[in-house]
């Protein structure tokens, strides 16, 4: 059996990345909308405001933390 370049293997990995990336990001983004719209929300830190991010950029951060664990193993 043939095995990949580590180049090749690379891109494929960032390839696959990538498309779990845009097809997982609509619902990261559904999640990041509703919570911000309930009521008990609350900042990181106590004392501390929470960061402010647009939507799209917790959306972004969200999926960025979960989609890794795709790749462990």
């Amino acid at each position: 059996m043939r095995t990949m370049a580590p180049t090749a293997r690379l891109h494929q990995e960032e390839l696959q990345f990538r498309l779990i990336l845009a097809a997982t990001y609509p619902f990261f983004l559904a999640a990041a909308a509703l919570g911000r719209m309930s009521p008990a929300r609350k900042p990181a830190h106590a004392g501390l405001p929470a960061p402010h991010r647009s939507v799209f950029g917790e959306a972004r951060a969200m999926a960025m933390q979960a989609i890794p664990f795709a790749f462990m193993g």
